[in-house]
């Protein structure tokens, strides 16, 4: 009986192992030789990959489908995908094999529409005399489109295919990159499809970014909070927090270090603010307090230039030539270009003569340009 037990056992083993094996295959090539490629795009903070399968004109066995592609080997509208799977019209997959996938990081925007973050499958859908579509599906792991489920279409838009130079094996990619947007595409043959994607949000993104990092580590150097700050101001967001950034490094934190670089950040907020009065406050207070260097002071002329305030950067560039006699260049440089500001040539002629017979070796590459200030004021 013992024995019988053992040998059934064995028995159902065998069976059990052969029942496996008979399901396990060996890894080979890709149907049809359409290798996987993976291409990602950063905008920003956030990331867009596209996962695919790419076939050649050419086809697995060499044969020349140039001039047979869209309408024919892709197919217009929709298919019935040769009785496999649920689907009984299914757009094209937008690559081989596997279904084309899509994801992203953040949320978006695609040709102006909104889209969560997450990972879709992406499928097009061609007409003949009509835009073509572009699919965003939930489904994004099954094999093609055997599955299509027009329900589970997140995402549809619109776009016009373009002539484009000839290209064998379909291939996605990236182009017109900028901070906050890009442009996916697909070319193939001769085509090229394609739609803009928009990151939201993608400056605050960065200001999420930096408060985290301020909490760590990074915010043990004051270069950083005042790094953040500058960030909020050249791109005139997050402001009112920007200004206790700058605060914080004149703070306890740091022994309560005020600096005339930081003084004038803060000024520049709180003017972005609208806060001018506090603004000039602080600047009266940075330049009669905190001996600002000679180049300090001769930019912050330069910035108040650049603002318009004409009349306040001439006084500047005055502070500067009383304070830094021994100079024999930059002062005069300043003084210049104040009175010029102000319209008072015959001063402004005078300075500059003076400026261009004391250049300094480090600024002869700029010579120049200093004497075409010069002519321009004497015509």
């Amino acid at each position: 009986m013992k024995n019988t037990t053992t040998l059934m056992i064995l028995a159902l083993l065998v069976c059990t192992v052969t029942a496996k094996a008979q399901t396990i295959t060996l890894t080979a090539p890709p149907n049809g030789n359409n290798q996987k490629s993976s291409v990602t795009q950063w905008i920003g903070l956030a990331s867009v990959t596209i996962t695919y399968r790419g076939p050649d004109v050419h086809g697995p066995r060499g044969e020349d489908r140039k001039g047979h592609i869209w309408g024919e080997l892709v197919h217009y509208g929709l298919k019935d995908p040769d009785g496999f799977g649920t689907s009984l019209a299914s757009p094209w997959r937008a690559g081989a094999n596997e279904i084309t996938s899509i994801t992203f990081s953040h949320d978006v925007k695609i040709n102006g529409k909104d889209l969560k973050a997450g990972t879709y499958g992406l499928m097009m859908q061609l007409e003949k005399d009509k835009p073509w579509t572009w699919i965003f599906n939930k489904n994004s792991t099954s094999w093609g489109v055997y599955y299509y489920s027009a329900d589970e279409d997140v995402l549809r838009v619109e776009t016009t295919p373009e002539d484009a130079p000839y290209t064998e094996w379909l291939t996605y990619g990236f182009d017109d990159r900028q901070a906050e947007s890009a442009v996916a595409y697909l070319r193939w043959e001769n085509k090229r499809i394609s739609f803009k994607i928009e990151v939201l949000n993608a400056k605050k993104l960065y200001v999420d970014q930096i408060r985290s990092e301020l909490v760590g580590y990074a915010g043990f150097n004051s270069n950083n909070w005042l790094s953040g700050a500058r960030y909020c101001l050249n791109n005139k967001i997050n402001l009112e927090e920007a200004v206790k950034w700058v605060d914080n490094t004149m703070s306890e934190r740091f022994n309560n270090q005020k600096n005339f670089a930081s003084m004038q950040l803060k000024s520049q907020i709180l003017i972005a603010l609208n806060r001018t009065s506090e603004a000039d406050a602080i600047m009266k207070e940075a330049i009669d307090n905190l001996n600002p260097t000679m180049q300090e002071i001769h930019q912050y002329g330069r910035y108040l230039l650049n603002a318009g305030k004409n009349q306040e950067a001439l006084e500047i560039y005055k502070l500067n030539r009383q304070r830094y006699k021994e100079d024999t260049f930059t002062t005069y440089v300043g003084l210049a270009r104040g009175y010029a500001a102000v319209g008072n040539k015959k001063e402004a002629i005078k300075n500059w003569e003076i400026a261009l017979k004391n250049i300094p070796e480090n600024q002869l590459a700029n010579k120049s340009a200093y004497q075409d200030e010069l002519e321009k004021l004497k015509k």
